[in-house]
């Protein structure tokens, strides 16, 4: 038998929203310092977003997180301030990943996943972790996977250091896979499993047949959401709404040594489908919107009635008193900007109402009902039949030819730093104190 589980289901505890920041990155921005990061997370707690989702492997992203909300719970009082008010660390969920170094460089050993969650806790100016994620689970064996899974969960067990355990990758059907292999093997499902780039308006696959027009009952045993249901996973979220930068009004250069864009030299798509998304900005403009304004409410509007149908949603207010809750899909939505943030918080607040759930504050009446029926038609008959065959394509993840540079020899070496002998130092004192008689 699995032991008990120290803490509520996740359901009950993670917001439906939560504010990406892979973007505070160098693979989507120039500059992630020059960002106005600060004020993002500032604005996304102000709007209600209180959840955040970062991970070591997106450069300096972790650093400017930790630096933005440090300076929120540490608030200094100033002149037009005297007493500012500091940010909870319990209102608050963090959210990163750990085992993916860099690129093709994978260490999921116990001995580096422990020393990056407490090099994670430093950046982040936190005592604990609410939900770890071991990254991009597809680029190492199943047998990895299972044994960096157990140290988070010893690290959430024994040290307390995390509070929920996860996977996230690309294919749907290896996350599946996988989260049935841990049930199957430690008799405990996942708390959450994170999905990106499979719940897009160009590819459906983590939610076929659930997504409107399809028709193909038949499938749903076998889909990958069903079978993370079926493998406990208690929450299945949505991240990537815009395929990495594919569905947007921009979109990627199709020449990969174009200087246009950061996406273009690094991102996984073929020439052919970000040409293919990229016509489909020209179909939404004679429709009056925007790319990426229809592609994030679709996501959005869509994850959010889905994964309550599948299961695998998170608890929201149904009614503006809060005695009465119902389920939507969660999702991580990335920006870089105020604006875009802002954007993306009206719209999530029109799909909650469209739901007939509650909102928080007021519903600019642009973003109800009316939009998403709008946005549902445009996508249906219009983008989706454009797409052609690249309707639900995906890449393969990893590539082809792909090598985990990671030297065997250097899977679990760790740096001998101020992260190793602090820890090493608590934990001497805290089995000397075991030691004492009580």
């Amino acid at each position: 038998m699995a032991p008990p589980k120290p803490h509520p289901p996740i359901s009950t505890t993670l917001p439906p929203l939560l504010l990406g920041t892979a973007t505070f990155n160098h693979q989507y921005v120039s500059d992630p310092l020059a960002m106005p990061y600060r004020d993002i997370v500032s604005r996304a707690i102000s709007l209600g977003v209180k959840a955040f989702d970062t991970s070591p492997y997106y450069g300096p992203s972790e650093v400017l997180l930790g630096t933005a909300l440090d300076s929120l719970m540490n608030p200094t009082a100033s002149a037009s301030n005297p007493l500012p008010i500091p940010l909870e660390r319990e209102s608050i969920f963090l959210v990163t990943k750990a085992g993916r170094i860099a690129g093709d460089e994978f260490d999921y050993s116990p001995t580096w996943i422990r020393y990056s969650i407490l090099r994670s806790l430093q950046r982040l100016h936190t005592e604990y972790l609410d939900l770890v994620y071991m990254h991009d689970v597809e680029f190492v064996s199943p047998d990895e996977v299972l044994e960096a899974v157990k140290e988070l969960r010893r690290l959430r067990d024994e040290e307390g250091l995390v509070r929920y355990v996860g996977i996230s990758g690309f294919p749907a059907h290896v996350l599946a896979s996988l989260a049935e292999m841990i049930l199957d093997k430690t008799g405990e499902p996942l708390d959450a499993v994170l999905s990106y780039g499979h719940f897009t308006v160009q590819n459906r696959k983590l939610a076929l047949p659930w997504v409107a027009g399809q028709t193909r009952p038949e499938e749903s045993f076998s889909s990958p959401l069903a079978r993370l249901k079926r493998a406990g996973v208690e929450v299945v979220l949505n991240a990537s709404m815009l395929g990495m930068g594919l569905l947007t009004n921009r979109g990627i250069p199709l020449d990969e040594r174009s200087e246009a864009s950061p996406l273009a030299k690094w991102h996984p798509s073929l020439p052919e489908l970000r040409g293919a998304c990229k016509e489909l900005a020209g179909i939404t403009g004679t429709a009056g919107e925007r790319l990426e304004s229809v592609a994030i409410r679709w996501s959005l509007q869509e994850w959010a009635r889905i994964g309550a149908a599948a299961g695998v949603g998170v608890q929201v207010p149904s009614t503006a008193s809060g005695n009465d809750t119902a389920k939507v899909g969660a999702t991580v939505c990335g920006v870089s900007s105020i604006s875009e943030l802002e954007e993306t918080v009206a719209e999530w607040k029109g799909v909650l109402s469209s739901l007939g759930h509650a909102v928080d504050g007021k519903i600019d009446p642009a973003y109800g009902k009316e939009r998403q029926d709008k946005v549902l038609r445009l996508v249906q008959n219009q983008l989706w039949p454009a797409l052609g065959r690249w309707i639900d394509y995906a890449w393969a993840s990893p590539g082809p030819g792909y090598v985990n540079t990671r030297p065997e020899e250097d899977k679990g070496r760790v740096p001998s730093d101020s992260i190793m002998i602090a820890y090493q130092q608590r934990l001497a004192t805290r089995s000397t104190g075991d030691a004492q008689p009580k």
